[in-house]
């Protein structure tokens, strides 16, 4: 990873996106969403993740986070390892995934092909965190993880789309706990 995309102040916000690898609509089945969210209660809970906003798409999940805990890059990397694990299983045992077979072999081949892996990638292998270090930064990128949905066509209010915290940024309650950007 580049110099340019780490993560050195562990003190403020950053901006962080991943995705599935060959960017796979993995995630049009509120199941496989509700994985993602329950371990980012985990990760609040016990490992220090402190959420300002987040944005669950098809294939790719846009955060804004800090830590009071545990380094940011630590988290991630076992949000991710654990999500895999888990959403994995969760493909396998799915009554009604019509994708099953097509879902587990581009993994599998995305595996495959990086020596970091033993057989299976779920996630690509970067985050590129952006520091969030000025209110300029904070509202550009806010402004950009809401309206993803809306950009994408989805929703035509960001607020409208229940995989994010525009819902909690326009004072209703959302799915995740967050803290407000200041």
């Amino acid at each position: 990873m580049s110099s340019k995309y780490k993560i050195r102040d562990q003190s403020l916000p950053y901006f962080v996106s991943f995705a599935t690898v060959y960017w796979l609509d993995l995630f049009v089945r509120n199941e496989y969403r509700e994985v993602l969210l329950d371990s980012l209660r985990y990760c609040q809970k016990e490992k220090g993740l402190v959420v300002y906003a987040w944005c669950i798409m098809t294939s790719h999940v846009h955060l804004i986070i800090g830590t009071s805990g545990n380094k940011m890059e630590d988290i991630l990397r076992d949000f991710k390892s654990h999500t895999s694990r888990t959403l994995r299983k969760a493909i396998t045992e799915h009554p009604q995934e019509s994708r099953k077979e097509w879902l587990l072999w581009m993994m599998e081949r995305a595996g495959k092909q990086n020596s970091n892996n033993k057989d299976f990638q779920l996630w690509q292998q970067d985050n590129h965190p952006i520091e969030l270090w000025d209110n300029y930064m904070m509202e550009q990128k806010l402004a950009y993880l809401h309206q993803n949905p809306v950009v994408s066509g989805f929703v035509s209010s960001a607020e409208d789309y229940v995989y994010s915290s525009a819902r909690d940024y326009a004072g209703e309650k959302g799915l995740l706990e967050i803290r407000f950007l200041e």
